[in-house]
């Protein structure tokens, strides 16, 4: 799940289930045997300067990776582990479509967004679930309202279907339905599909998956390097091109084609993927990961959790690697990076930090 502002307030916790899917597992214990991201494998990410001054930093860390797990750049502590939130959620809809379930266009892109819940992502989820044999009662994520503010402002209360990962939800439904695993528990962790879902992890991060948390939505988490993860994510969108792993081929091309749903029109990483033709995911908590069909990826985790600086931190490392031209990513953050405005007036910006520019 995703963090944003919204116009109105969170469901209250009443309206939510109660359930613990780690239970009482032992990936659900401490770290076993890792170390979370801290302040000492950290570095500086980003400014916020205004007029003048440093207002603001954000530290963290990130990995830049070929698909062949060569370590391009270091910046921080890429041996720490971090919850990739929904920059996970390639994995999830990857092992949907290897447990058989067959997804067409924003079908695909719907199994891996984090959306904005516009009318058009509400249509696509719906389909999914009547695919699924199932209804919106059905899934096991929270009730929340949209990201889309006019969506938002014409909405009664908050539902299931607006949640950003009810497209996720609607895959494991899906996945349930075309195996004839049990849906009431498909994000309890020892689900048959979960543990496809950890052995797709593994299998691309090139790590042992030894913890596990709960997202947002309900569903497991599991914790991985900042290495790992952007090996993954390189593994994943150079199969655009090469169909190494043809169901992964398939889903980036599908979000390729379909950026809008995967987030939404003007959304960041709509923006990004739509102009510079890679794949682009951001987590919660400041996490963000982006693919290029030639094989480089990153992983950038914001210590503070901030998110304004994921798409900055991430095309600087791309840029610097060469594999995203300078001037499209320029324009890119021209269009989704925050102002820094007083009374109206531009007055400051938000730049790379000197953990990126130190090279």
């Amino acid at each position: 799940m995703d963090s944003q502002h919204h116009d109105r307030p969170t469901a209250p916790p009443s309206s939510l289930s109660g359930r613990d899917p780690l239970g009482s597992h032992p990936l659900g214990r401490d770290l076993l045997g890792g170390h979370p991201l801290g302040v000492e494998g950290s570095v500086e990410l980003a400014v916020l300067e205004r007029s003048g001054m440093i207002e603001s930093r954000h530290i963290g860390a990130a990995a830049v990776v070929a698909s062949d797990g060569t370590l391009l750049r270091a910046v921080g502590d890429v041996t720490a582990s971090v919850y990739p939130r929904s920059s996970l959620k390639p994995f999830q809809a990857l092992a949907v479509l290897r447990s058989g379930v067959d997804l067409e266009g924003p079908q695909a892109v719907l199994a891996m967004a984090s959306h904005a819940g516009t009318p058009a992502h509400q249509a696509i989820v719906l389909d999914m679930l009547t695919r699924a044999d199932a209804t919106v009662d059905d899934l096991l994520c929270p009730p929340d309202w949209p990201y889309d503010r006019a969506t938002a402002r014409a909405a009664d209360a908050p539902t299931r279907l607006f949640m950003n990962c009810s497209g996720k939800h609607a895959g494991f439904l899906l996945a349930c339905r075309h195996n004839g695993w049990p849906a009431g528990s498909y994000d309890d962790l020892d689900h048959p599909l979960q543990r496809a879902i950890r052995a797709t992890i593994a299998e691309y991060t090139g790590e042992e998956v030894d913890h596990a948390g709960v997202d947002g939505c309900g569903a497991p988490v599991f914790a991985v390097t900042l290495r790992g993860l952007a090996t993954g994510i390189a593994r994943l969108t150079h199969s655009a091109t090469t169909d190494q792993d043809a169901e992964a081929g398939h889903l980036v091309r599908a979000v390729l084609a379909d950026a809008w749903a995967l987030d939404g029109p003007g959304r960041a990483n709509t923006v990004t993927i739509d102009e510079l033709g890679l794949l682009a995911k951001l987590g919660a908590e400041g996490v963000m990961v982006m693919g290029t069909t030639s094989g480089v990826a990153v992983a950038v985790k914001v210590l503070d959790g901030n998110l304004r600086a994921g798409t900055l931190a991430a095309l600087q490392l791309l840029v610097e690697a060469g594999a995203v031209d300078a001037s499209a990513a320029a324009r890119v953050l021209d269009r989704t990076l925050e102002r820094v405005l007083g009374g109206g007036v531009v007055v400051g910006a938000i730049r790379a930090g000197a953990g990126l520019t130190a090279g």
